[in-house]
């Protein structure tokens, strides 16, 4: 027999039966349709969470005091000593807290934080409008602020907010620029807060010192030995009590989230292959009652000459046509449920090729594999006994 005139039979008999092909190839089009959206929608979170580590930046430090004894805070000088070790690029030490901030008799409960000039460059994190806190905002104590997108649309709606004044915590500061949109990141919204100098900070909250310090460094290679370094000043500080400060690593960070996401994407292919498994067994159910019900046209072929090969490729063919088919369908239907996902929760999808390719492929192995037994059954029938079935 023909190679083509194989697949004309096998296709011919898939086409025939268009109910029962239905709902055989029904199993492989869920599971590779559950394997495209679960993969997106890991793929999508894991692209969130990297981007939200990143607006921080890689090669950013953060410091956070817990304090031991009596010893509960770096001056802002301390803090400022890290810009002494090697390999530093830049020192921005931070108060906040959450403070009433007010215009006319709109009122927002906001993130509000006390910082140097330096914060600009260390964060990353410049103005769109108006200007920077400068060097004698924070040596005289300015009230002076810059007002973060969300809060200036809360507050102002469509008007500009440099150079009008709000209310923080009861007190007048003057709006200087409004910062750029930044988004979220892992601490929360960085647009929705308000910066002013540090030494007024210190003031309004009555903080001695700084609890929070963020370092940016030269070089991603060299974190591990600016960390040793900063270890080593900070367990001087506090006289050996390593539990009084905190030093987190952004790079880190980004490396076991990836490594968190990557497991739960892992786990969630294994849900999705037992899917594929369970339609492959629907598939080699249904090929056997295929085989049961053609008994007497694979005894007429056989006696007409048709070889084992013949019968058992016809088969195969026939097994693997079914799971393709519903492999497509479910790369279809996949991409779209990973869209209506991607809007149901607000959070930008991905299906990675590679994923759609691996899963198309591996339902024709689930055809090939389900489908072998039923063909072979069929190419085992004897002639004589094929033709005296009922």
């Amino acid at each position: 027999m023909k190679l083509t005139q194989g697949f004309k039979m096998a296709f011919k008999s898939v086409l025939s039966n268009k109910l029962r092909t239905t709902l055989s190839m029904l199993g492989i089009l869920i599971g590779v349709a559950t394997v495209i959206a679960l993969v997106a929608m890991g793929k999508g979170s894991s692209n969130q969470v990297e981007e939200q580590v990143s607006s921080l930046g890689t090669n950013l430090l953060s410091v956070t005091i817990t304090g031991r004894g009596t010893e509960t805070t770096l001056s802002k000088e301390e803090a400022m000593t890290f810009s002494d070790l090697p390999n530093v690029e830049g020192v921005s030490p931070v108060v906040s807290s959450s403070a009433s901030v007010k215009y006319g008799t709109t009122s927002v409960n906001v993130t509000v934080e006390g910082i140097t000039p330096e914060y600009e460059q260390v964060n990353d994190f410049s103005v769109q409008s108006g200007r920077y806190i400068a060097p004698p905002d924070e040596n005289n104590s300015q009230r002076v602020a810059l007002i973060g997108v969300s809060t200036a649309e809360d507050l102002f709606g469509a008007d500009d907010p440099v150079g009008k004044v709000i209310l923080i915590n009861g007190y007048r500061y003057t709006v200087v620029g409004l910062l750029e949109p930044k988004g979220s990141s892992l601490s929360g919204s960085n647009d929705e807060k308000v910066l002013i100098p540090l030494s007024t900070a210190q003031r309004i909250f009555k903080s001695v010192g700084v609890r929070t310090v963020y370092v940016k460094v030269n070089d991603l290679d060299l974190m591990n030995a600016v960390v040793k370094l900063m270890e080593m000043k900070l367990t001087e500080k506090f006289r050996g009590d390593d539990s009084s400060y905190r030093i987190f690593n952004q790079q880190d960070a980004m490396e076991t989230l990836n490594s968190v996401n990557e497991t739960m994407n892992t786990m969630l292919l294994y849900v999705a292959a037992i899917s594929l498994v369970v339609g492959g067994i629907g598939i080699m159910n249904i090929m056997l009652v295929s085989v049961t019900e053609r008994t007497r046209e694979i005894g007429i072929r056989k006696s007409l000459g048709a070889k084992r090969r013949d019968i058992l490729f016809q088969f195969l063919v026939e097994a693997v046509a079914i799971s393709g088919l519903g492999g497509a369908l479910g790369i279809g239907f996949g991409y779209a449920a990973s869209y209506v996902i991607g809007r149901v929760t607000g959070t930008q999808t991905e299906v990675p090729i590679d994923t759609v390719v691996l899963a198309f492929a591996f339902s024709g192995v689930v055809g090939i594999v389900f489908g072998l037994f039923p063909a072979n059954k069929a190419a085992r029938l004897k002639p004589v006994d094929a033709l005296r079935h009922d």
